[in-house]
């Protein structure tokens, strides 16, 4: 039986992975709201802008063209735009017009910006380890990266221009 119109059994998960599924978004869940918790209270910023930029901060120059950050940031132009401009408004990035491109966009880390981000590092790889590293055995780190680098490949398109949300 196919997809189309054939009615087949959904391939249901086991007790023991529902268990690891709900674990996995539960742990998930807590480890943003407490890295944007202690963005917030370190820098007024959500973990989303910090890595804005950090992104910004290695790349050349500081700059990248929007529609690169957002695809590398996985987030929607529209959502990325908004995030410019609040983190224009603080003086931290400014939009540059792209000189071969009308219509193309970089966004630029300032001075202030790599300061804040200098400033506010220290306190967000603490708050990283606490929360994940320093809870792990060393072994457990390396299977972690390695289900990670499994489950990326797996999600990574294989089509360059399929239809993602940060392409729109």
């Amino acid at each position: 039986m196919g997809i189309m119109g054939d009615i087949t059994e959904p391939r249901w998960l086991s007790d023991e992975e529902q268990h690891v599924w709900r674990s996995y978004l539960h742990a998930t869940t807590l480890l943003e709201d407490h890295l944007d918790r202690q963005l917030q209270r370190d820098a007024g910023m959500p973990h989303i802008y910090y890595g804005l930029l950090v992104q910004l901060s290695q790349a050349p120059r500081r700059r990248l063209r929007m529609t690169e950050l957002a695809k590398s940031a996985k987030i929607t132009r529209s959502r990325l735009s908004h995030a410019i401009a609040r983190l224009e408004k603080n003086g931290w990035v400014l939009r540059e017009n792209c000189p071969s491109d009308k219509r193309g966009q970089f966004a630029r880390l300032t001075d202030e910006g790599m300061d804040v981000l200098r400033r506010t590092a220290p306190g967000h790889v603490a708050a990283v380890r606490h929360a994940l590293f320093d809870r792990l055995a060393p072994e457990q780190v390396l299977q972690l990266g390695e289900i990670m680098r499994v489950m990326a490949e797996g999600l990574e398109p294989a089509d360059p221009d399929a239809d993602l949300p940060w392409l729109r």
